[in-house]
């Protein structure tokens, strides 16, 4: 009786243990929770001994990638290796049929309508079929009841990886992945896996085939981008939703013109701190492994206009739009008004691509409207500005006659004109309703009530400083950002580690009681 009561606390902690690791979609396996950090040291440590050993390597990275997504989609995983395995036979397929002397084109275009109908219905399914049912009970008699689907963590992110390896095999910009183990590796590598990049895997599979080993300056590197992503994630996102940027998106009415506007910027850098945070540890940790990836963001809020800051902001995915949406739909090569539509599409698509809400989808309309005002405008302005000339071979051109670049003076004010009109869009990305919406512009218009800012900056004194301070260091010119980097970089090993350990206790100090997960990890 003694006996097994003495074993007793020992089957507790073995099932307390069991229990953390675990399925939990309440508890996923994030680069900002405790857990990831202690396997993920764990990880690497016996990484570092069998990286000499190719296939261990690779068995050891599938293994940990694929608990990984199940601790955030339980069993999706095996949606995420079936889509593995059939990208890789749909590879090999259309391999062959590139060396076919008959029906070659219209086979490998038949394997690209396969691949891509699969993908696109997982999206119609998983995240769309709710959508899809409640807009037809509401404007048709139709009565479509559905019980809530599980919707597998970061299918967007994997199913466009799919995508653009059969798409890039078509257009024979890669060769066909031979080895099952090198594909499966490339679409389960879990830094990118839940929340982007939008790794392509021609940029991928070459190094994975190169079986590569970070370097002292990858290592120094990777370290410094967990930093900064935990800093923008913890420290600046996380703080300014849970103290101040939430509380008015619930509940607008309550607040002054002037806090909804405040609130509405405060999301924008709330939102830029937690996408580009993870974009920056998921670099980071790849880079540890002796992996690189893309550039996901550029400083966007430096960008002069919409134009520009979608080649800043969430480039994996701007590029992939631009690539497999855009130029498929005709691109530029077309008449002017077929142009503007095609970059109106392609953002309504991209609108739709980040969640099962018609928000999203006027948020995409919204942009794409944007862009095509843009394009017209720099059109009648640069036709304004120049002067016909005749060439000696008698062409007739446009030459500009005015300076080419903006005054110096007008460049801040572009950069704070845009800002402000990218975190009005984003309105429709965060507001619940377009009915929240209205009563946020209601409340801009209406109430604006300028004389409670010496009130707000008292009572959220430390909110204005985090979303001013996140505003001017993602402004501060590039060579200061670098030279800090550089010396970083540059110190020895053991001053890295200890501004790391520094950092994590400062997190754990400043963060929320609950874990806040990333906001794209929803898409």
């Amino acid at each position: 009786m003694l006996q097994r009561l003495s074993s007793l606390p020992e089957r507790l902690e073995i099932d307390q243990v069991v229990d953390v690791l675990r399925y939990d979609p309440m508890q996923p396996l994030l680069f900002n929770t405790g857990l990831f950090l202690v396997l993920f040291v764990a990880f690497l440590c016996i990484y570092r001994l069998v990286r000499g050993v190719r296939v261990l390597k690779m068995a050891l990275v599938i293994l940990f990638s694929l608990y990984f997504y199940y601790k955030s989609s339980g069993f999706s995983c095996l949606i995420l290796l079936g889509v593995c395995v059939s990208d890789w036979v749909l590879g090999l397929l259309m391999d062959k049929a590139a060396s076919m002397q008959r029906g070659s084109d219209a086979l490998r275009r038949l394997i690209v309508f396969v691949n891509v109908a699969a993908n696109v219905g997982m999206l119609a399914y998983f995240k769309y079929f709710n959508l899809i049912a409640d807009t037809l009970s509401h404007f048709t008699t139709m009565d479509i009841r559905v019980e809530t689907i599980l919707l597998p963590a970061g299918i967007s992110f994997f199913t466009f990886r799919s995508i653009s390896y059969i798409v890039d095999l078509y257009r024979g910009q890669l060769k066909a992945c031979r080895n099952l183990l090198d594909y499966i590796f490339f679409l389960t590598f879990f830094p990118p896996l839940l929340a982007g990049p939008v790794v392509r895997a021609k940029d991928m599979l070459p190094q994975v085939y190169s079986n590569p080993v970070a370097t002292r300056e990858m290592t120094s590197e990777g370290i410094w981008l967990i930093i900064t992503g935990l800093i923008k994630k913890v420290v600046i996102a996380d703080f300014i939703s849970g103290n101040f940027v939430e509380r008015v998106f619930d509940n607008p009415a309550l607040y002054s013109g002037f806090e909804n506007l405040m609130a509405t910027f405060g999301f924008t850098v709330q939102l830029y701190c937690d996408f580009s945070g993870y974009s920056d540890m998921a670099i980071g940790i790849a880079l540890l492994l002796g992996y690189r990836f893309m550039e996901n963001f550029n400083a966007p809020f430096k960008a002069q206009n919409p134009t520009e800051f979608w080649h800043r902001w969430h480039i994996s995915l701007s590029t992939w739009l631009r690539d497999y949406v855009y130029i498929p739909l005709g691109g530029n090569r077309c008449s002017r008004p077929r142009m503007y539509f095609n970059q109106f599409a392609t953002m309504v698509i991209g609108g739709l691509w980040h969640g099962a809400s018609w928000m999203y989808v006027i948020w995409g309309a919204v942009h794409g409207g944007l862009l095509v005002v843009h394009k017209m405008y720099r059109r009648v302005i640069s036709l304004a500005a120049s002067d016909a000339v005749l060439t000696e071979s008698g062409e007739m051109v446009m030459v500009e006659s005015g300076p080419s670049a903006l005054s110096r003076w007008m460049r801040p004010v572009n950069m704070i004109l845009t800002f402000v009109m990218v975190s009005l869009t984003f309105m429709f990305f965060r507001a619940p309703s377009m009915d929240d919406v209205a009563m946020m512009w209601h409340q801009i218009l209406f109430d604006f009530h300028l004389s409670v800012a010496p009130q707000f900056v008292e009572s959220y004194l430390t909110i204005v400083l985090l979303m001013i301070g996140g505003y001017m260091i993602h402004i501060t010119p590039s060579r200061m950002t670098r030279r800090v980097r550089s010396v970083f970089e540059a110190s020895p090993a053991f001053v890295q580690a200890v501004i790391l350990a520094l950092v994590i206790l400062v997190v754990i100090q400043v963060r929320q009681s609950d874990i806040v997960p990333f906001i794209y990890l929803q898409y």
